[in-house]
């Protein structure tokens, strides 16, 4: 289908690009920037007082299938992503069972592609069963549409394994992404400090971060290899990994929305919706992750998905499981933490859009030159969005399967800045809104 959008403010965050203009689509694919001339639109969209931008990347969703369907389905989480104005999205290999083989793999990414909703990278498991043991074949895994290699939330113990698979990954360019824990220290509920006291609920010290960064960032002297390391939720983390990228490291780190906005003040009254992981720290610890958010020492903002089933989040504090549906809050909490901290819109959209396709590097494949990016010839995955919408979360108001989040209107009093109104994948709506009336 050929699309104009016109009269839209064009905001390419790679490039810079921010001006009230024309945008051209067809055949799946960018035309033009800028007055469109002759061109035969077979649906023109007025785009006045909305922002078109890239498709938002997400670097950590869960979707879970296969194997907790009860919690979502790639239908409903994919419909989540398209309400959320995200057109690509990295998911974690702990699914039921783990992503450690090839088919397993490509069943996946067949289901992703006939839905149409979002693309789709997996990230296969570091070792079998992510037992922490046996390494996977992780060539098989590459071929089968594997973007790199994970343990996901389980901590890899033995040190010994972690070399040779950073060894591995290093001698075929491989990344490995790994979330920095230590296997015995991180088995608290809270983070360790007055709150958790005061609540009796069982801490996570710093250290449990700051150790197995420690671990990583000599092994990756050691062997080279590339790591992205996942979900920092401490100001000493971020120092660790502000002083090894001045080093040369070839590291990258994350945030999620969770950790950037909130604290551990904001588990009230044993609010289980408040049970993440990581566990939400300090309000100093905050800070420290909104500037390093700010200043690049991180390289995204990803939503941490991972939506939980009502009758496994309505329990007591320390029994709920952790998790928190976040993909179609990736885009205004983004906004949030620019406006907060004063950033122009540009550098709020980069942190979700062009910068985590740099951490995918090459493995996107044939994306890797317009993915995150609005050019000329590029892939037509868009975003627009009315920044001066402001919306709450409310029940039933979210597409996801998952309906509990942190940011329930009720729990936090936030109202959240940009409601999307319509997201394009390959040109093709994926979702759209109506205006509000």
């Amino acid at each position: 289908m050929k699309i104009l959008i016109k009269n839209g403010r064009v905001i390419d965050p790679a490039s810079g690009r921010d001006e009230t203009t024309d945008l051209a689509i067809a055949s799946g694919r960018i035309v033009s920037i800028g007055a469109a001339g002759d061109f035969a639109a077979e649906r023109v969209i007025d785009a006045t007082g909305l922002v078109v931008a890239p498709g938002l990347v997400d670097l950590a969703a869960r979707l879970r299938e296969p194997g907790q369907e009860h919690e979502g389905m790639l239908e409903s989480e994919l419909a989540a992503a398209a309400a959320g104005g995200v057109t690509s999205l990295v998911c974690p290999p702990d699914t039921d069972p783990v992503l450690d083989e090839p088919g397993l793999v490509e069943m996946l990414k067949f289901r992703a592609r006939k839905l149409s909703r979002c693309r789709l990278f997996p990230l296969g498991a570091l070792t079998r069963e992510l037992k922490g043991h046996t390494l996977t074949e992780m060539a098989e895994l590459t071929e089968a549409g594997c973007v790199g290699f994970s343990q996901a939330d389980v901590a890899l113990a033995d040190s010994l394994v972690l070399m040779r698979a950073l060894q591995y990954a290093a001698t075929y360019g491989y990344t490995v992404w790994l979330r920095p824990q230590d296997a015995t220290l991180g088995k608290g509920v809270a983070a360790s400090g007055a709150v958790a006291t005061r609540l009796g609920l069982s801490g996570v010290p710093v250290i449990a971060e700051t150790i197995a960064l420690h671990t990583i960032l000599e092994l990756v002297r050691a062997t080279k290899a590339r790591v992205h390391l996942c979900r920092l939720s401490s100001a000493a983390g971020v120092a660790l990994v502000r002083a090894a990228k001045a080093e040369g490291l070839p590291v990258s780190a994350d945030v999620s929305i969770n950790s950037l906005h909130l604290t551990d003040i904001d588990i009230g009254f044993f609010n289980p919706d408040m049970r993440l992981v990581p566990p939400l720290r300090q309000g100093a610890d905050r800070e420290a992750l909104r500037q390093g958010l700010a200043d690049g020492t991180i390289d995204a903002l990803v939503s941490d998905h991972n939506p939980v089933a009502e009758d496994a989040k309505n329990l007591p504090f320390g029994e709920a499981e952790p998790g928190a549906t976040g993909l179609e809050l990736l885009l205004s909490l983004a906004l949030r933490w620019g406006r907060d901290h004063g950033l122009p819109l540009h550098t709020a959209l980069a942190r979700v859009t062009c910068d985590p396709v740099r951490v995918l590097g090459d493995a996107v494949g044939s994306l890797a030159s317009s993915a995150g990016r609005l050019v000329e010839g590029g892939v037509a995955d868009l975003c627009l969005f009315d920044p001066a919408d402001e919306w709450a979360v409310t029940p039933g108001v979210l597409a996801s399967q998952g309906q509990h989040t942190p940011f329930a209107f009720a729990h936090t009093g936030m109202a959240l800045p940009g409601r999307v109104r319509l997201t394009l994948v390959a040109g093709t709506p994926a979702f759209e809104r109506a205006a509000a009336a």
